[in-house]
């Protein structure tokens, strides 16, 4: 299928879905498959209604002078590129009626003849349960996620740049080991690691805030995530 249609609400809600979870169309850097997608874009998509669309799209034209050099196919349009089936109902149906409680029953019948001795095994089957998942506490879920920092320039202070970010403190937020890497034109960029409790921690909102040091920072991305 591919990305058919960037100008519909359709198309531009596949993109999104399609970047939440990269960095980049296809790959881990810009290529020719970036370049093909957001030509056929017009302008940026709506921040409120696309903000993974919107993420990718200034990060791509952060590269618009040197589209000629990205690695890829030139000659491969938008459609090459994508989802090969939609993952978005067209039409889709109104949910059915929820079963009643009475459908599913786990620990014996509700008929309204039930005799007091089923009422009490049920009623100790119920206590033993609450109990059992009250004695169990559930692991915090955790990702490790690498973060790509652009700054404007080769003549950024990266030791600024890095110690702005770092001083970003958050319960669930452990910063890790970081190093620069170049991306062209003398401009070298902070590649950081980090680990995050996924309910504590928005990465959208960690990413505003990394941007909002607009002094040394260009844009941020997310390279690379994993979970533990």
């Amino acid at each position: 299928m591919g990305f058919t249609d960037l100008l519909s609400d359709a198309g531009l809600r596949l993109l999104d879905e399609w970047v939440k979870t990269r960095s980049y169309i296809v790959g881990y850097g810009p290529s020719q498959a970036d370049v093909k997608v957001y030509q056929t874009i017009k302008s940026a998509p709506a921040v409120e209604k696309y903000p993974h669309a919107y993420r990718w799209y200034k990060h791509t034209a952060s590269f618009e002078s040197d589209f000629s050099s990205l690695p890829g196919d030139p000659s491969k349009a938008a459609t090459a590129y994508g989802p090969e089936v939609s993952t978005l109902p067209i039409n889709p149906k109104a949910p059915e009626k929820e079963e009643d409680d009475d459908d599913v029953d786990l620990f014996g019948s509700d008929d309204e003849e039930e005799d007091a001795e089923a009422e009490k095994i049920k009623a100790q089957r119920l206590e033993e349960y609450r109990k059992k998942k009250e004695g169990k506490t559930k692991p915090a879920a955790k990702s490790i996620v690498t973060l790509d920092v652009k700054p404007w320039d080769d003549e950024t202070d990266m030791k600024e740049l890095e110690a702005h970010v770092r001083s970003i403190e958050k319960d669930g937020l452990v910063w890790g080991g970081s190093k620069l890497v170049p991306v062209g034109f003398g401009i070298k960029k902070l590649q950081i690691n980090l680990v995050v409790e996924d309910e504590k921690i928005s990465l959208d909102e960690l990413q505003e805030e990394i941007d909002g040091f607009e002094d040394h920072v260009q844009s941020s991305d997310i390279a690379a995530m994993q979970k533990l």
